[in-house]
C-alpha cells in the first residue's frame, strides 16, 4: 500500500511540475516581444496568387505598423487575421505566437476552378468552387477552363450565386475534379437560351452538351464517343457531337 501510494504521489507530483513549467514558459511568452515573423503561404495547388511580401504589407499596414520587437499588448492577432482575410486570393488565415515569441502567419490561398470572360478582356474575373469572384492577378495566371456567354449579354458576376447559376457551377465543378476532362475541355459556351456547349484541347468536335443536368452521365457518354469512334474513324470524321439527351450521342 505505502508503494501504491508513493507512485500516485509521485504522478501526481510530476503532474503539477508539467502544469507549472507549462504556465510558467506561457506568461514568459505572452510577455516576450515578438522575434521574427514568419509567413507560410500554403499551396497545394501549386497558385502563386498572393506573395510573401504582399502578406507582409498586409499585417504591417505597408510598413506602417512595426511587428518585430512590438510587445504583446501592442498585437491584436484576430485583427490581424482579419487584415489579410481582405486579400481576394486569401481563403483562410491563422495569426499566432509560438514559444519563441516569432509571430506567425500562415495563409491559405483561395483557387478559381473557371475563368469568367467578358468582351472586354480587362473585365475578365476568376471563378471558385463557391460561385465567387475573384479578380485576375498579377503575379499568376490560372489554367482553368474560361466560359463565356454567346449571342447575349455577358455573364455577369453573381450569376454562379443564384438559384440557376449554381448548376452551372457544378457543371465547372465537375470539370475540375476530374484531371482528364479539367485538360480535355478547352472553352465553354453558354448559349442565350442556357444550353452549353465547348470545345476540347485535342479533337476538333464541338461538343453539344445542353443544360447542365445529368452532368456525369453526359460525359460518361463523351468518354464513349472518345473510346470507340476516334480509334476506328479518325478524330476528324465528326465535327459536332451532341450528348444532350438519354442514351443518345448524335455525330455529324
Amino acid at each position: 500500500m505505502k508503494r501504491k501510494a508513493k507512485n500516485v504521489l509521485f504522478v501526481i507530483g510530476s503532474l503539477l511540475l508539467m502544469t507549472a513549467l507549462t504556465v510558467f514558459a506561457s506568461v514568459r511568452q505572452a510577455n516576450r516581444p515578438v522575434g521574427s515573423v514568419i509567413v507560410s503561404i500554403g499551396n497545394e495547388f501549386n497558385n502563386f496568387f498572393i506573395s510573401e511580401q504582399q502578406v507582409t504589407a498586409l499585417l504591417t499596414r505597408n510598413g506602417n505598423q512595426q511587428l518585430e520587437g512590438a510587445e504583446p499588448q501592442e498585437l491584436d492577432l484576430r485583427a490581424l487575421e482579419g487584415r489579410l482575410k481582405t486579400h481576394p486570393f486569401v481563403k483562410d488565415a491563422q495569426v499566432y505566437r509560438d514559444l519563441g515569441g516569432n509571430l506567425h502567419a500562415d495563409v491559405r490561398q483561395n483557387r478559381p476552378i473557371a475563368r469568367l470572360v467578358h468582351p472586354n478582356a480587362d473585365q475578365d474575373l476568376y471563378v471558385d468552387a463557391d460561385g465567387q469572384t475573384l479578380p485576375l492577378s498579377t503575379l499568376y495566371s490560372a489554367r482553368v477552363v474560361p466560359i463565356a456567354r454567346v449571342g447575349g449579354a455577358p455573364l455577369s458576376s453573381g450569376f454562379f450565386r443564384d438559384s440557376t447559376g449554381r448548376r452551372y457551377l457544378e457543371f465547372l465543378r465537375y470539370i475540375d475534379e476530374h484531371p482528364f476532362w479539367r485538360a480535355q475541355v478547352a472553352e465553354v459556351f453558354v448559349s442565350v437560351n442556357g444550353k452549353l456547349t465547348f470545345t476540347q484541347q485535342v479533337g476538333d468536335q464541338r461538343v453539344e452538351f445542353g443544360y447542365p443536368e445529368n452532368i456525369s452521365e453526359k460525359f460518361a457518354k463523351l468518354m464513349v464517343f472518345y473510346r470507340q469512334i476516334p480509334p476506328a474513324l479518325g478524330w476528324d470524321t465528326y465535327h459536332r457531337v451532341n450528348v444532350e439527351f438519354q442514351n443518345q450521342i448524335i455525330c455529324e
